[in-house]
């Protein structure tokens, strides 16, 4: 980590590790990045500020570090799951409806698993997602770079008419209303909801959402030719 030194009593300091990152987890999901304090986090975690500056450095590579944990497992899952539905559909290209299953169904383990987070880091996923701070989008689209371009060019062979930069827009839109779909308060109530019914699964909730997310994705071309100096929107929120 950056030149720190590892400490001989790893388990110790393992805890202490994952006590700072739970705090800071639940910390920022209810204040935000910016009016969380590392005071409060060490205060919450039962530790000093030496051990936060030790394990993470500055406030922000703890933010980044508390998306990591969670992300990283998330993101590896759904390339996993992109892979394998290519396997499945080659020579054809595949569906837009499994790509959205790839990018989707990770994303609601996660959501209904506390042990990893579950619906708290969600929200704070939306929060990171709105948050202005440069350094946050810049994490976001620098940190998952080869999972966005993987969606973007499976999406690119699915609607081979769109131009890249509507299919980037369009894109944006998508992961805008996965995002709520997900991290959106109420939206976590129906999702619990469906958890109970003894049939519910992923494929209930991506059923419902799905088709929304198409129709948009295959929509007419809009005409944008009075409109002068559109600017492009060029990320794909992980």
């Amino acid at each position: 980590m950056r030149g720190r030194v590892i400490p001989f009593d790893m388990p110790k300091s393992s805890a202490t590790k994952g006590r700072i990152l739970d705090a800071a987890e639940a910390l920022f999901m209810e204040h935000g990045f910016e009016a969380t304090t590392l005071r409060q986090i060490t205060a919450a975690a039962g530790v000093n500020l030496a051990a936060v500056h030790y394990h993470f450095g500055s406030k922000e590579e703890l933010f980044e570090a508390v998306l990591r944990r969670r992300l990283d497992p998330m993101n590896q899952e759904r390339l996993a799951l992109l892979t394998r539905y290519e396997h499945e559909s080659a020579p054809k290209p595949l569906s837009c409806e499994k790509i959205l299953a790839a990018m989707f169904i990770p994303a609601l383990r996660l959501a209904r698993d506390p042990e990893r987070g579950g619906k708290n880091f969600l929200r704070l996923l939306g929060r990171a997602y709105a948050d202005p701070a440069p350094f946050i989008r810049r994490f976001l689209s620098e940190q998952y770079a080869v999972m966005i371009a993987r969606f973007k060019a499976a999406f690119g062979r699915a609607l081979p008419q769109l131009p890249k930069k509507e299919l980037t827009w369009r894109l944006h839109f998508v992961m805008g209303a996965l995002s709520f779909t997900l991290a959106g308060t109420d939206a976590l109530k129906l999702i619990a909801a469906l958890s109970r019914g003894e049939t519910a699964n992923d494929e209930v909730l991506l059923r419902r959402l799905a088709p929304f997310l198409i129709a948009g994705l295959k929509a007419p071309l809009p005409d944008l030719s009075e409109l002068d100096g559109e600017p492009a929107r060029e990320s794909l929120a992980p």
